[in-house]
């Protein structure tokens, strides 16, 4: 219990790489700086506070954190400003300091939470204007709103100058759409709201990262499936001479829909479907549908020379696929070339099995609920 207490409360923070703490350092360094020179230039150097220190954490946020909810320009500035009124308001009103700083810190929180602008910084603003005993509500515009404004504005130029999109929205074109996947947006907001605690990170932002990591445990389970662990073995098979009679007896008793045509050492010469059959037969008059099939494969019964065999009507182009290949090589295969069954074959080419859309299907189903 101790132990796992210690390791919550040490739990390293989330870490970034060389070029984006860089990135991060500078933009913070650009965002002060100007702001800084601005803002002085602006209210003149003899102005009794032309930079507030909370404006210190503002930029660490724009600029190390610039896909936050709490980093976009609406958080920001109007988090400053409702803070920034709520600590001018509890310094004119309330008497005691304490009292005040701690109103007036609780009381910028739930404005911040009301007007859907949560802006930790904005909490530093509030407790400033008290300690310092600000009464003039000229602090929310000058230099509060004015430090914030400018900080933005660079933040906007220089997210965007290093490809970070800002003010920040998600990417949803990169994903999947979400009613696709194991859970829709709408599932999204009944697990949000059974949560009920506010997130750094938004709702589009947390859509786009659970479907990639559904793709990604896609990708790692599928990926090492072969074909040879979702064929089915040891396909029924038939003969170039054997009788379309017997053949389609065979489709009908096990209830499939296509088989393969093989030598005696198992390679394959074609495949015969249901749809061999039907082309065979005049399908357009249905009510005679299954006389004409009836004819088909009882004609010249007594006659071995003219009676149609499974060579006679198969398809002799067969989209077949190794064993060893990884099963999610066979994904455009059936979607895009319109394939319904996969004869698989050894390293001899001889056949080993098939796999149809449902093997593929119950794999892919197996392979997301993983």
């Amino acid at each position: 219990m101790i132990k796992k207490f210690i390791l919550d409360f040490f739990s390293p923070s989330v870490s970034v790489n060389n070029k984006e703490l860089l990135r991060a350092f500078i933009g913070a360094s650009l965002g002060i700086v100007i702001t800084a020179m601005l803002s002085r230039w602006l209210l003149g150097s003899s102005h009794v506070m032309w930079l507030v220190a909370p404006m210190g954490a503002t930029a660490i946020i724009i600029f190390g954190l610039p896909a936050s909810p709490l980093a976009q320009p609406w958080a920001v500035l109007c988090g400053h400003a409702v803070s920034a009124f709520a600590g001018v308001t509890c310094a004119i009103t309330v008497a005691d300091p304490a009292a005040a700083a701690t109103l007036s810190v609780a009381s910028a929180m739930v404005l911040m939470l009301l007007l859907r602008c949560l802006h930790p910084p904005g909490g530093a603003t509030a407790l400033l204007a008290v300690v310092l005993s600000f009464t003039s509500y000229q602090f929310v515009l000058f230099p509060v709103l004015l430090n914030a404004g400018l900080l933005v504005l660079v933040g906007v130029f220089y997210n965007t100058a290093t490809g970070h999109r800002y003010p920040h929205r998600a990417n949803l074109g990169i994903t999947p759409k979400a009613e696709h996947g194991r859970f829709s947006t709408a599932d999204l907001d009944v697990a949000l709201n059974r949560y009920n605690q506010i997130l750094d990170v938004s709702r589009d932002d947390l859509s786009v990262l659970l479907h990639h990591a559904e793709l990604a445990a896609y990708q790692r389970n599928l990926g090492n499936l072969r074909c040879m662990d979702i064929m089915s073995p040891d396909p029924l098979t038939v003969n170039l001479d054997t009788s379309l009679d017997a053949t389609w007896r065979l489709l009908r008793e096990y209830r499939i829909k296509a088989l393969p045509v093989t030598d005696d050492t198992k390679h394959i010469l074609g495949i015969i479907t249901v749809a061999d059959f039907i082309r065979q037969i005049d399908a357009d008059n249905h009510n005679e549908m299954q006389g004409n099939l009836q004819t088909l494969l009882q004609r010249n019964e007594m006659d071995v020379s003219d009676k149609p065999l499974a060579g006679q009507i198969m398809a002799q182009q067969v989209q077949t696929i190794n064993q060893n290949k990884h099963a999610i090589e066979l994904v455009p295969i059936f979607s895009e070339a319109g394939h319904r069954h996969i004869p698989v074959t050894d390293d001899e080419n001889k056949l080993v099995g098939i796999i149809t859309q449902s093997d593929l299907i119950r794999a892919l189903y197996h392979a997301v609920s993983a």
